[in-house]
């Protein structure tokens, strides 16, 4: 496999994934990615580089309505693939996120399940290394009629920054690898078979989503419009807010075709630009549908999918800052926009999209902000005050799952009246309480204060001096 101009450390790469049983098409894409960064491609995109995308330009999602007919009839040859490679680990989780009892009691894996039954479609899980044999044991556990197919991703070994070499931590060698980001999803989609066997069961659309997005469904109309008009991809994208400045946004390259661009391809000095919502106006959900025929005829072309790259810089062990600098090559599943030809964008409603990435984002899907059956899923109460709801809880005493439950031991305060709700300090809320309009909870002293049963909140409300 070496080549006479192989970089220096690139046959040590070679060995080190060889050893570890990973398929010949990572390797070659791991070296695809390392000869770039060894030239110092940094995978940013300027913003010279690129335009705007005016509202007109793409399809509103009210407007979908009449697709809705043709999406019932392609619900069979249809699969929701799921993104379940997270241990959710910055919400202090040591299993796969998508196991966390999310509402009524039942994980996020457990509604997923139900709600691809309903819509009579197939459901495959993308697991990753360190969630693959949990939800095996939690599907056993689960028994669902109809057991998901899974496959594998795949991970990268971390490049040390300095000279380049393979990294090393004898004292946690899985320190040493880094996931290779969910565009490694459709390169594992092959090397698994999984692409195969799915066409071959008459299986040619995929919708793909993240586990913790209950928002994510199937829909008809959606799936109508992408089945009709024969796209090869589609992005769902929402409006940006200004609690949406970090994430990728769509935009359109001087060429005229559709990028996705994310935080980590920013330049530094332009990222007053990346934030400005009112130019960019869209980011992507990460709800994204694929024609899996599309698919395969690009992977035989190009044999596998080389999607821009995201080159992270990171210490070896996240956790201790003393470790060496190490980067992490990755990639975004979204950036396939820019490689199908023909691929397009939606916008769709905020109720496509609201993921459970902290303590707070549960703390608004558990409670009455929201609605929740077998039928439809997870969906927002009209009886709502506000289309948006912010909320800001104290990391010290809210940032880990168990200090959250032991926070609200009765279940969570009423939320449908609630605007915003910042708590800062140690509280514990008793069952029954009510959050109106903008509410402030603020706890200085030294021990936890307690909400009382039945209590109604609003405004600022200090508790060390009660």
């Amino acid at each position: 496999m070496e080549r006479p101009d192989m970089p220096e450390h690139l046959p040590e790469f070679i060995s080190k994934m060889e050893k570890d049983g990973l398929p010949p098409i990572v390797i070659d894409t791991f070296a695809y990615y390392y000869d770039k960064v060894i030239t110092g491609e940094t995978g940013l995109i300027r913003d010279d580089e690129i335009e705007a995308v005016d509202p007109d330009d793409i399809a509103r999602w009210e407007a979908l309505a009449p697709c809705a007919g043709a999406g019932k009839a392609a619900r069979r040859h249809t699969v929701h693939i799921i993104l379940n490679g997270g241990l959710g680990t910055s919400m202090g989780l040591t299993g796969p996120k998508s196991l966390l009892r999310v509402r009524n009691g039942r994980s996020f894996l457990e509604i997923l399940l139900a709600q691809t039954e309903i819509r009579g479609v197939s459901l495959a899980l993308m697991n990753s290394f360190s969630t693959h044999e949990d939800t095996l044991a939690a599907l056993k556990a689960i028994s669902p009629a109809h057991m998901p197919l899974s496959f594998l991703q795949h991970k990268f070994p971390k490049i040390l920054r300095d000279g380049f070499a393979p990294a090393t931590w004898p004292r946690n060698p899985e320190m040493e690898w880094n996931p290779p980001g969910h565009g490694d999803i459709y390169t594992a989609l092959e090397t698994s078979g999984m692409l195969d066997r799915l066409l071959a069961s008459g299986i040619t659309h995929a919708f793909i989503s993240n586990s913790d997005n209950l928002g994510a469904k199937i829909d008809d109309a959606l799936l109508g419009y992408f089945a009709e008009e024969g796209f090869p991809f589609m992005m769902e994208v929402a409006r940006r807010t200004p609690a949406d400045v970090k994430g990728g946004h769509l935009a359109r390259h001087r060429d005229g075709h559709l990028l996705l661009r994310e935080s980590a391809q920013c330049p530094a000095d332009e990222s007053d630009a990346f934030r400005d919502i009112d130019r960019y106006r869209f980011f992507n959900t990460n709800n994204l549908w694929v024609d899996l025929r599309f698919l395969k005829t690009l992977i035989q072309k190009s044999r596998t999918v080389r999607l821009p790259m995201i080159l992270n810089p990171k210490f070896l062990d996240p956790r201790d800052e003393s470790s060496p600098p190490v980067f992490q090559v990755e990639t975004a599943m979204g950036a396939a926009i820019s490689l199908f030809e023909g691929a397009t964008a939606v916008s769709v409603p905020r109720t496509r999209f609201f993921p459970v990435k902290k303590c707070g984002d549960l703390l608004a899907v558990r409670s009455d902000y929201f609605l929740f059956s077998e039928g439809n899923g997870l969906v927002l109460n009209p009886a709502r005050r506000s289309d948006t709801l912010k909320i800001s809880l104290d990391p010290r005493y809210y940032g880990k799952i168990d200090q959250f439950d032991a926070r609200f031991p009765q279940g969570v305060p009423s939320l449908v009246e609630c605007e915003s709700l910042t708590v800062e300090g140690d509280v514990r809320f008793e069952g029954g309480v009510r959050i109106r309009g903008t509410a402030g909870i603020s706890n200085a002293s030294d021990s936890q204060q307690v909400i009382r049963e039945g209590s109604v909140v609003r405004g600022e409300f200090s508790l060390s001096h009660v």
